[in-house]
């Protein structure tokens, strides 16, 4: 297994599980349908879930790294993945809004940083794992592509909230339950990442049998 790639899904596998785990703990003082999963940073225990969107960052870039060393990901796609993952720093590192005290510059950079980091994704999916692109197929990257579709499938229903809103004069967030939307979108951003980790750690295993067969030809 590759190492940066096994190093990559143990971060954001760890990420990944305390913000579940803060996920389940608040189900019976937040309303998921609305509330968004931001709201964990706000707080005196803020720094929990800065820290869980913090290891899922760095196990984003390690994968990437990975898949770039595999040559599994171009330019655009790693730029993309890399695009993710800074995104998901600027949402750890800057709380969200708090509207019961009012914006902040501290949120601004928080939504810039979701905006970044929910829009690059599926983009990073699509480039990196589109199926043309390779001669063999394999069953990660296949999920990692349809689960890129999938993200760009919730981005562009955000993007229809927002037409919808503007025209009735409507925040896009009344348009539709943020909270629920949101969850949807960042599950299956995150399988996608998942996938694309998968498919960098299991590469190298698969490489290893043709490198020893063309090691021992070469010996001959």
């Amino acid at each position: 297994m590759h190492q940066p790639a096994r190093w990559g899904l143990g971060a954001a596998g760890v990420g990944i599980a305390v913000i579940v785990g803060l996920e389940l703990t608040s189900l019976d003082e937040t309303t998921p349908f609305r509330r968004t999963i931001s709201e964990h940073g706000l707080g005196p225990g803020g720094w929990i879930f800065g820290l869980a969107v913090g290891l899922l960052a760095a196990g984003s870039a390690a994968i990437g790294v990975s898949l770039a060393r595999k040559r599994l990901a171009g330019a655009v796609g790693t730029v993309a993945l890399m695009a993710w993952s800074v995104g998901l720093l600027l949402t750890a590192s800057f709380q969200k809004h708090d509207w019961a005290v009012g914006p902040s510059t501290s949120g601004s950079i928080h939504r810039v940083g979701s905006f970044v980091a929910f829009l690059s994704l599926p983009l990073a999916a699509l480039v990196i794992a589109r199926p043309w692109r390779r001669r063999e197929r394999s069953r990660p990257a296949t999920v990692a592509f349809g689960l890129g579709v999938c993200s760009a499938l919730w981005v562009a229903g955000i993007g229809a909230a927002v037409l919808i809103g503007a025209d009735h004069g409507l925040p896009w967030y009344r348009v539709v339950p943020l909270g629920l939307v949101e969850r949807g979108l960042a599950v299956t951003e995150v399988a996608a990442l998942l996938a694309l980790g998968v498919w960098a750690a299991g590469r190298l295993a698969d490489a290893e049998p043709v490198r020893a067969v063309s090691r021992a030809v070469e010996r001959r």
